[in-house]
């Protein structure tokens, strides 16, 4: 048999879908009567519609006296499929209908501490969809987002929770850098292992209460010390004091592009000691996402990380060539600023 004739068999026309419906509504109800009425149509028409989908399938879907009226069991599976088959149809109908529906409402949404480098971005989406209300909270403890009652949440890492979707919407580097008073004054550091003798401070992660890492190679194994000379709970105050010449901190490139740009810290070790984070949008799983959710994932997509910033930062990375023009560059830049104060 052709392949265009096995198709045609399969294909459902609208009158089997009427019928299905009539039969969907008579097995609820429980009658020819009501389900005609609910349908606009005579108890003779459903009845009808009934006996050919019998016929046409050779089994009987009800059994019938003049009392009572009860589904078979080929009657009951042939109800549960309808009620797959029409909520299905209910849905793409709804999905349809919400891609014309502007976005409106209330969104929730869960951000870490260190996602203040979106706000430039998030008051561009406000402004873009006035009717839209965000009501964010900033928080590192592992609050659930179905339980906190929000409807998306941007986290780095992996989601390991099988209830949640998943976007990609950009993605950062953690890189080390100090500023250019305190390398003057302590040397640059030019291997991994160099930072046994330097003052490194440190985040220590509000969920989890322990001190993170920096990321050294895995090739390097767990024999390279890098002191903790303090901690804070926040990046900012980090970079502050890196700035301040009081040591050298590992961020996310995003939150010191200023800095990098102006010269008040110099990127270090870029090819020793790097990792890159991705950023993601999680929410419920939900097959058809409401306008509001999706608007704001689109949104973060395209505008969270743009090109100009990325070009800033290329710029301001520790150049190409060796280790030494950059502590060269950085003694200069500290002499220079120490003889203008002078």
């Amino acid at each position: 048999m052709k392949a265009s004739q096995k198709n045609k068999r399969r294909m459902i026309d609208v009158d089997s879908l009427n019928a299905l419906s009539a039969f969907m509504h008579a097995a609820e109800m429980r009658s020819f009567t009501e389900a005609g009425r609910l349908l606009n149509l005579s108890s003779s028409a459903i009845g009808k519609a009934v006996a050919r989908l019998e016929e046409r399938h050779r089994v009987r879907l009800f059994n019938r006296n003049t009392r009572t009226m009860t589904l078979t069991q080929e009657g009951r599976q042939l109800l549960n499929s309808c009620k797959t088959i029409f909520s299905e149809i209910d849905k793409v109908e709804k999905e349809l209908a919400s891609a014309k529906v502007a976005p409106t409402g209330k969104l929730r949404v869960k951000l870490p501490l260190l996602a203040t480098f979106m706000t430039p971005c998030l008051s561009h989406f406000m402004r873009a969809y006035p009717d839209l209300d965000l009501e964010i909270d900033y928080t590192d403890h592992s609050t659930e987002i179905i339980d906190g009652g929000y409807d998306i949440a941007v986290q780095t890492g992996d989601v390991p929770d099988s209830q949640l979707i998943s976007r990609t919407i950009g993605s950062y580097r953690l890189i080390v850098v100090g500023s250019p008073n305190y390398l003057a004054q302590s040397g640059v550091p030019e291997t991994v292992e160099d930072l046994a003798s330097h003052s490194c401070l440190h985040r220590k992660c509000l969920a989890t209460g322990k001190v993170e890492r920096w990321p050294v190679p895995k090739s390097l194994g767990d024999d390279v010390l890098i002191p903790i000379k303090g901690v804070a709970s926040s990046f900012d105050p980090l970079i502050l004091l890196a700035e301040l010449g009081a040591g050298l901190v590992c961020v996310p490139d995003f939150l010191v592009r200023r800095q990098l740009v102006a010269g008040s810290l110099v990127a270090l070790l870029s090819r020793q000691v790097e990792q890159t984070e991705t950023i993601r949008a999680v929410w419920p799983s939900n097959r058809y996402a409401a306008p509001k959710l999706r608007v704001f994932v689109d949104f973060l997509s395209r505008n969270l990380t743009t090109g100009d910033d990325k070009a800033h930062l290329a710029d301001a990375r520790e150049p190409k060539s060796d280790v030494n023009r950059t502590s060269r560059d950085a003694l200069l830049l500290a002499e220079s600023r120490s003889a203008a104060l002078a």
